[in-house]
């Protein structure tokens, strides 16, 4: 997990396009999803964090996105996960 205001946004870039980064979440919420997510663009800087996987969020007791990720979510409201 990289919180967001630990890195530089020129560290962020580069860990994107190497693909190291591929999920946001909210750190006050325990909410991650994909870094496209309406709500998530709206997350203030202090909360957000970044994941390299899902099992990386999952692990750490965080729960999908009601709203970009409405499969995952299903699953682990319905106790799948």
């Amino acid at each position: 997990m990289i919180r967001h205001e630990m890195i530089t946004d020129q560290e962020l870039y580069v860990l994107l396009r190497q693909g190291k980064i591929l999920f946001g979440g909210n750190q006050q919420l325990k909410i991650y999803g994909t870094l496209h997510c309406r709500s998530g663009k709206r997350m203030k800087c202090k909360n957000r964090v970044f994941f390299k996987d899902e099992g990386e969020a999952l692990a750490l007791g965080y729960r999908p996105c009601g709203h970009c990720m409405r499969q995952a979510y299903m699953s682990w409201k319905n106790g799948s996960i």
